[in-house]
């Protein structure tokens, strides 16, 4: 098979043992019809120069790559559900196909499945996803990584012929198989599975994996697990902004949801804020609210909390708790740091950089509905009240309700300001994923197979991710 030199497999979980994974099968598909392959991602890990054919083979049948994982490996691990204890997870409906070094950093990649088929963990669930829900998670990864989100990168979306049964979308509905590509699928949960049986040579085994694997300059601490907490929380933190600074709900934030490397995966009910809303909640069954935009901080600390819990059968728990508490301060410093990059200027001090942000986020409140999420950090990016009060949001952005930030921005210089020359920022509007948006990019493909108005919001997506100039 054609793989670049780039090509390096590595496959590092089997290592763990038994306890940690099961083997199994893909399910046979009665089609395998090619709807998306990520390139971009495919050439950082030496796939890129693989034919449709030979894609189709090792993600619609799932044939093994050279030198890696054969079989593939579902995955064990417990997790809270909207905080309670769920030990009937694991990889229901996916498993670790592939792992593999990136090209030029050399960090190891998953390559994961999402309706690969049912293993020892689907319980009562066919192992299948629907077509609707791959084009949706293909479309929020673009989204999030174009606004400089650590996410995983969906790599292939294959529609497998199957008709499913659903109760949350009209059915028979169409079937896929997705594959994602991620720093890790180590989850919170996967130690707290091994912590639920009170195996702690095995949550010892997990660390020392996890530091060796994805946290190396940890090796020499003499305190692994509380180190491992503390890089963990760092990353959670960090990620954590991101989505605030985006606008995003993730919709179900429950530990088998949380990763040990801090990227978002797992794309169901999310949503994209239409306006600024503390309260705004993406999944419907989530009636409390419990994981709305507002309390996404909280929720993440929580499970922060259950990791450190099973920790904690490994080490003292005074230098956990000490971690924990670093968490707060950590994220209000990532937020400034995420809402800065946002609005695309350089740093002034903290207690000057936090003000901005508080300006930027009352403002956006004041706003209300007559102001998107989106096209306030369009609007104003680089400090650019030139364009802001020339552009379609002008009146608005002249109110009283704006003094403040405009008059704290206008003290910013501008970061890169020669972004601003890209075509994107000539526009009147900037690109959004709002949820109505999607249903009418769904509508064509469900009613007449048509997938150009899907095809053109990635490449109006990666414009905007190449006009932005992000980084995660």
């Amino acid at each position: 098979m054609p793989v670049s030199p780039a090509y390096r497999p590595d496959p590092q979980f089997p290592t763990l043992g038994a306890e940690f994974a099961d083997p199994v099968a893909a399910a046979r598909f009665p089609q395998t019809i090619l709807r998306f392959r990520n390139d971009r991602a495919a050439a950082t890990v030496g796939l890129e120069t693989l034919t449709d054919a030979e894609w189709i083979a090792h993600f619609g049948r799932f044939e093994p790559l050279p030198g890696n994982l054969d079989p593939p490996l579902a995955q064990r691990y417990h997790g809270h559900q909207f905080r309670v204890y769920n030990p009937e997870l694991g990889d229901g409906r996916g498993f670790l196909f592939a792992q593999m070094r990136e090209a030029g950093t050399g960090r190891l990649l998953d390559l994961g499945t999402k309706g690969s088929g049912q293993t020892p963990w689907s319980r009562s669930g066919d192992g299948r996803l629907t077509l609707k829900g791959g084009v949706r998670e293909v479309l929020a990864t673009a989204m999030l990584e174009a606004l400089g989100v650590p996410t995983s990168r969906s790599f292939s979306l294959i529609e497998t012929g199957e008709a499913l049964e659903r109760g949350d979308e009209p059915s028979p509905t169409r079937a896929a198989v997705l594959v994602r590509l991620s720093h890790s699928h180590v989850r919170f949960g996967t130690f707290q599975r091994h912590a639920f049986f009170q195996k702690a040579d095995r949550v010892g085994a997990l660390v020392d994996h996890v530091v060796a694997t994805y946290y190396p300059e940890l090796a020499g601490a003499n305190d692994k697990p509380a180190a491992l907490l503390a890089a963990v929380v760092g990353r959670a933190a960090h990620l954590t902004a991101r989505w605030m600074a985006a606008g995003f709900v993730h919709g179900v934030l429950n530990t088998d949801n949380m990763n040990i490397t801090g990227e978002s995966f797992d794309y169901g009910p999310y949503r994209f804020l239409p306006q600024s809303d503390p309260n705004f909640v993406a999944a419907y069954f989530d009636h409390a609210g419990l994981y709305s935009f507002g309390r996404q901080p909280e929720a993440v600390f929580w499970n922060l909390q259950q990791l450190a819990g099973c920790l904690s059968l490994v080490t003292e728990s005074d230098p956990l708790v000490d971690t924990l508490n670093t968490f707060g301060p950590t994220y209000r410093r990532e937020l400034v740091v995420a809402m800065l990059a946002r609005l695309g200027v350089q740093p002034r001090g903290e207690a000057e950089d936090a003000e901005l942000t508080q300006a930027a986020f009352r403002a956006m409140a004041e706003g209300g509905e007559r102001l998107r999420w989106e096209p306030f950090f369009f609007d104003w990016f680089c400090g650019g009240e030139d364009r802001a009060r020339s552009g379609p949001r002008a009146e608005l952005y002249g109110e009283d309700a704006f003094t403040e930030f405009r008059q704290r921005l206008a003290a910013y210089a501008p970061e890169r300001p020669e972004r601003l020359a890209h075509p994107y920022f000539a526009r009147p509007d900037p690109e959004e994923l709002l949820y109505d948006q999607i249903e009418a990019l769904w509508a064509p493909i469900a009613e007449v197979d048509n997938w150009m108005a899907f095809q053109d919001k990635l490449a109006r997506i990666e414009t905007a991710r190449q006009a932005w100039g992000f980084s995660p």
